[in-house]
């Protein structure tokens, strides 16, 4: 179904025959894995029923009958015709992005009309996917995600509260953006997508912080260490502030 294709999870999974202590199949030895869709990646009937019950955090043991596992024919070698199995699961994170889908669908003339809580929501998980792609370190896919949920933010607030809630969304994107192509050594893009952080938040340390590394990696030493100072008079006890600073000196 679409809502099983919209939903991406990360899990933990190990699966055991009856009787049998070693798992035919596990991914607990992988310390990152990976993003996995419902209906696609996770096709076993069973484990898709499971994993609609559980939440984030959530560890459960379930024993699936063959026609909620392998069938009657099973899969052979591993797998014999009608087999119990019992599988361990764990769910570190769940992603939906059926509205993200939906949302990117539409033309920029109904993507204008989308209603506001709406678009923030896309804009917040187009972010966590990125951030999942952060923590695998593919930085250019992360970039990708993260200048998606931007774009979903560029749209013109009807009210001053409307703003306050855009900005509120558009902050961590903008410092996560800086933060990117630090990692990809692109320094320039870095304090651009920084600077535009602190016009929002003048006095944001992570802002301030990630402006001064850019310019450092530039060789711009005094606007370097004008953002660095800005930023160690807001967080005076940030060690990563003070590190870079005695780096500069």
């Amino acid at each position: 179904s679409s809502l099983l294709l919209a939903l991406g999870c990360t899990v933990k999974y190990s699966g055991f025959l009856e009787d049998s202590a070693e798992p035919f199949c596990t991914n607990c030895y992988s310390k990152f894995p990976k993003l996995m869709k419902l209906g696609k990646d996770v096709t076993l009937r069973g484990l898709e029923i499971g994993l609609l019950t559980m939440k984030k955090g959530e560890a459960a043991r379930f024993v699936f009958t063959p026609d909620y596992a392998y069938g009657r024919q099973g899969c052979p070698p591993l797998i014999p015709p009608n087999a119990t199995v019992t599988f361990e699961v764990e769910v570190l994170d769940f992603l939906d992005s059926d509205e993200c889908d939906t949302f990117f669908e539409l033309t920029a003339k109904q993507q204008d009309t989308f209603p506001l809580q709406k678009v923030l929501k896309v804009a917040d998980t187009e972010r966590e996917f990125g951030n999942y792609l952060y923590r695998k370190q593919h930085f250019a896919s992360a970039k990708h995600r993260y200048k998606r949920a931007l774009s979903i933010l560029g749209r013109s607030p009807s009210s001053k509260a409307e703003q306050c809630q855009i900005n509120a969304s558009k902050l961590p994107v903008l410092l996560n953006l800086s933060l990117i192509y630090l990692k990809l050594e692109r320094p320039a893009q870095a304090l651009a997508f920084g600077e535009k952080a602190l016009e929002i938040d003048q006095r944001n340390a992570k802002a301030l912080f990630r402006c001064g590394q850019a310019c450092l990696c530039m060789t711009e030493y005094e606007k370097a260490r004008d953002f660095l100072v800005r930023a160690q008079h807001v967080q005076p006890f940030n060690h990563d502030v003070n590190n870079e600073l005695k780096k500069l000196a």
